[in-house]
């Protein structure tokens, strides 16, 4: 069956002790990272050098980064793994590898090499609500995410909740 005609279960997993690999720190995978920091207290970014907003992720202590080239040996360890790298046969190896080892992985130059895809996502307190297109229509995907978490928020007490991240 085609990427296209898979619907993908929304499955909610505690990623809090698990440690999340990405490999690349480009436009998306700094998307992605973004995404995980509120999820998992073990992030690991696999790159030669990172940007300034990763730089200070890394010294609030929210992230650790290996600034080096990716070696199979970076995943042996993690429960989710992210290929986001400008490389596409260093993506092609970090999902092969993670289907030898039993890894979930996301390569984000290629839907088909994707064990999961990313949620637009909507938070208020607790609450946390996913909105998926099966990789496609990403705009559409965060527009609808954004209007969930502002009809949360709306319908939530002050004193119950912080300020939306959005």
């Amino acid at each position: 069956m085609k990427s296209s005609e898979k619907k993908y279960f929304p499955m909610f997993v505690d990623l809090t002790d698990k440690k999340v690999v990405v490999a690349g720190a480009g436009t998306i995978a700094k998307r992605r990272i973004r995404a995980m920091l509120e999820f998992t207290e073990h992030l690991t970014v696999i790159a030669p050098e990172v940007n300034p907003e990763l730089r200070t992720l890394e010294e609030q202590g929210k992230l650790t980064v290996l600034r080096k080239a990716y070696e199979r040996e970076d995943l042996y360890d993690a429960a989710l793994v992210i290929a986001a790298t400008n490389d596409k046969k260093t993506n092609e190896d970090i999902y092969a590898a993670c289907k030898c080892l039993g890894i979930p992985v996301n390569v984000c130059n290629d839907r088909d090499k994707c064990d999961f895809y990313f949620p637009g996502i909507a938070t208020c307190g607790n609450t946390v609500i996913g909105v998926s297109t099966n990789g496609r229509e990403k705009r559409r995907q965060q527009a609808l995410a954004k209007q969930i978490e502002q009809v949360l928020w709306q319908e939530t007490k002050p004193e119950e909740t912080s300020v939306p991240h959005t």
